[in-house]
């Protein structure tokens, strides 16, 4: 294996030589799962902290086949509101709540329109799931371009 494919496989080191960022694509499919694969999730580890970048309905599948639990991710960054990319977001908070007993709270961050759209597909899903007390707090930050 030569150095930049070991280098990749492992993680990359941060400029500041602080520490090793390991970044896991668990989804690259699209919303119709073509080629059997699943959809947008990217698993980020920097040490400190551990995000998602997008959280399509089949993520949980992906995060539980590389023994990613929801109780480790502090964050979700969502790019944009189509299903593929959010639809997972549902799921993996009643995983967090029933199953992994997560316990710290959970930020999850996209654009406007974020928290009522993640409450309403919560509600379509699991009616009256969006209201139940958590032993978590879920906070939503809906962010604005150039702000």
């Amino acid at each position: 294996m030569t150095k930049g494919a070991e280098n990749k496989r492992q993680g990359m080191k941060s400029s500041n030589g602080a520490g090793t960022v390991r970044i896991r694509f668990l989804g690259t499919g699209d919303n119709f799962g073509s080629g059997g694969r699943l959809q947008a999730c990217i698993h980020v580890d920097a040490g400190v902290s551990r995000f998602l970048i997008d959280c399509g309905a089949s993520s949980l599948i992906a995060m539980k086949r590389a023994g990613i639990s929801s109780a480790g991710i502090d964050a979700i960054l969502i790019s944009h509101l189509h299903g593929d990319h959010f639809g997972g977001i549902p799921f993996f908070i009643l995983d967090a709540q029933l199953i992994s007993r997560r316990e710290v709270p959970l930020v999850i961050a996209g654009p406007p329109g974020l928290t009522q759209r993640v409450r309403e597909a919560m509600e379509v899903f699991y009616p009256g799931s969006s209201g139940i007390e958590r032993k978590f707090a879920v906070e939503y930050v809906e962010m604005i371009e150039d702000e």
